[in-house]
């Protein structure tokens, strides 16, 4: 399925929708690495168009309201002139006209409170729209500030994996552990070797020798002592 989407949608996008299935059906995504990036960059991308089309909502939602608020000052407007005519043609004796006047008046002012009431329910949706939007909008800047502390945090943790790579291509600690060993062991055995000879030797062999060494030097030393007494005529007859 993987290999399909990359295939279908190139790499890049069908890294993102394959970590995006992986963030939905509880998968972890790649720890800390490009997945997890592209992955909250595209999540960023749909929150702020979604909060382009509250915007756009609450754009239509006020200026719906702003048209039932004028309409409704437009009919408390025509309440009162119609109120004014009524009063004007009772005084003219214009009765037919005052009462026509009036019969407006009457139904306006019937229709009045109920426009009220829906501008005043408007006017609290407006508010309740435009309280989200600012939250929206708030909470999509803190996104932004966090996308970019995650892309931060990405590239220290890709120079950090860099960092224990050369750390494990280049491993000096290792070659003198194997320095030391090497070191360890032929000092060992340099001390097995003169064990071994210390070992082997026959003590009475070595007796008799050091008592024989011991005899030529006392006989060295006795014909050195001659020489010293002996003239040179002596020694040529």
């Amino acid at each position: 399925m993987k290999k399909m989407v990359y295939w279908l949608m190139g790499e890049k996008a069908g890294r993102t929708i394959v970590g995006t299935w992986n963030w939905m059906w509880g998968i972890p995504v790649e720890s800390g690495g490009k997945v997890a990036v592209a992955v909250a960059e595209e999540s960023l991308q749909s929150m702020h168009e979604s909060v382009q089309k509250l915007a756009q909502a609450v754009a239509m939602q006020v200026g719906a309201y702003e048209r039932a608020k004028k309409k409704y000052e437009e009919k408390a407007q025509e309440l009162r002139k119609l109120e004014q005519q009524a009063l004007t043609a009772q005084k003219n004796g214009h009765e037919d006209a005052a009462r026509l006047a009036m019969t407006k008046a009457i139904q306006i002012e019937q229709l009045l409170p109920q426009l009220e009431s829906q501008v005043q329910q408007a006017e609290k949706f407006v508010q309740a729209s435009k309280d989200k939007l600012n939250r929206e909008r708030l909470k999509l800047e803190q996104y932004k500030t966090d996308m970019e502390n995650m892309k931060d945090l990405a590239e220290i943790n890709s120079a950090l994996e860099s960092i224990a790579q050369v750390n494990n291509e280049f491993d000096i600690g290792s070659a003198r552990s194997s320095f030391e060993s090497a070191k360890s062991a032929v000092e060992g055995r340099h001390l097995r070797s003169n064990a071994m000879a210390e070992l082997s030797e026959n003590p009475n062999e070595k007796l008799a020798a050091d008592l024989d060494q011991m005899t030529i030097d006392d006989e060295v030393s006795r014909r050195l002592q001659m020489l010293e007494g002996t003239t040179p005529k002596e020694l040529a007859e």
